[in-house]
């Protein structure tokens, strides 16, 4: 679990990340398949102005980001073991994530930033390790996106655990999102396809503030 203080510097952090918005939505740990959530970015009158990657900033559809309950932990093992807490290495958890929307007019750009927490265990210790971060968008049964990203996390020298920021800045769904379309962000855990129609179990989790 989070500390008090950790949950607070990482709540900065994720809004830092996303920095730039009049309003953010926030998407829960998981939840209930919700429909996309009306998301202002930016005021009206500068939504006309090109920003970075000659994208604009406007009001539109921004698909809420659903951390699935039974992906959200990756573990890896030494010597080729299974389920053994003795040989456990690392373990990786996803906690909260966020989102802005962006448009060109003709597609939707979603940036997600999501934090999580490594932990070292009894065959693990200081260093890089590499967690395969699935990123799915999904309009009901339909996938307009699927990726596994590598991303790297770090424990430093002489600690067993750390906190980390997973971003994604580069998900494009051309012609923007349908009423339901979701987010889904979990850890490959081997060869597997975007869970089609899901309907996450909701878990409570603590808001950011």
């Amino acid at each position: 679990m989070f500390g008090r203080v950790s949950r607070r510097l990482f709540s900065a952090s994720l809004l830092a990340l996303l920095a730039g918005c009049s309003s953010l939505g926030l998407g829960s740990s998981s939840g209930d398949k919700e429909p996309a959530t009306d998301v202002t970015v930016a005021p009206q009158a500068a939504a006309a102005q090109p920003v970075s990657g000659g994208q604009a900033y406007v009001a539109g559809k921004c698909p809420q980001v659903v951390i699935r309950d039974e992906a959200s932990t990756y573990r890896t093992y030494a010597k080729g073991a299974k389920d053994d807490p003795n040989q456990l290495t690392y373990q990786a958890s996803l906690a909260q994530a966020t989102r802005q929307c962006t448009s060109d007019g003709t597609s939707l750009g979603i940036n997600i930033a999501a934090q999580g927490r490594l932990v070292a265990g009894p065959q693990g210790g200081p260093g890089k390790v590499t967690l395969p971060v699935h990123v799915a968008v999904m309009d009901n049964n339909t996938a307009l996106y699927d990726k596994t990203i590598n991303f790297v996390a770090e424990i430093p020298p002489g600690e067993t655990t750390t906190q980390f920021l997973f971003t994604a800045d580069d998900i494009k769904v051309a012609g923007g999102s349908g009423g339901f379309t979701i987010v889904q962000l979990s850890f490959d855990q081997g060869p597997q396809k975007p869970v089609k129609g899901e309907k996450p179990a909701r878990r409570k989790h603590a808001a950011i503030n």
